[in-house]
C-alpha cells in the first residue's frame, strides 16, 4: 500500500526511465541525479519514454518499497518544468496516478477578503 501522508516529500524524476530498472537502479537514480539519499523515506517518481508506465520508490522500515502502474490505455500527462527534478505535493502526485491533469486545469474564481 503506498503511504498516504500529504506532508511526505515527493520528487519526479523529468527525464524518461527504463522501466526495466528495479531498487537499486531507481534507488541510484535518486541519489545521483535527484541528489536526494534514496533512503530519506521522501518518494521517488519516475515514468517511462512513452509515459504509460510509472514506478514510485520509498524507504520504508528498513527496506524498499517500489509501487508501480501501467496503463492500458492512454498517457500519464506529462509535468510542465525547466527542471531535472521536480517537487510534487501529495495531491499531485495523486492526480498524476489518477490521469488528471492539474496544470491545465481551470481555476476558478474564489472570494478573497
Amino acid at each position: 500500500m503506498l503511504l498516504q501522508d500529504p506532508n511526505l516529500s515527493v520528487w519526479l524524476y523529468a527525464h524518461p526511465v527504463d522501466m526495466r530498472k528495479q531498487f537499486d537502479g531507481l534507488a541510484a537514480l535518486a541519489q545521483s541525479k535527484l541528489k536526494r539519499p534514496a533512503n530519506s523515506g521522501e518518494l521517488f517518481v519516475f515514468i517511462n519514454k512513452r509515459r504509460t508506465y510509472i514506478k514510485i520508490l520509498y524507504y520504508s522500515r528498513g527496506g524498499y518499497c517500489l509501487w508501480s502502474k501501467r496503463l492500458e490505455q492512454g498517457q500519464f500527462h506529462r509535468v510542465n518544468g525547466d527542471e531535472d527534478k521536480l517537487s510534487l505535493n501529495w495531491a499531485q502526485l495523486q492526480c498524476l496516478i489518477e490521469g488528471i491533469n492539474w496544470q491545465k486545469a481551470p481555476q476558478n474564481k474564489r472570494y478573497v477578503r
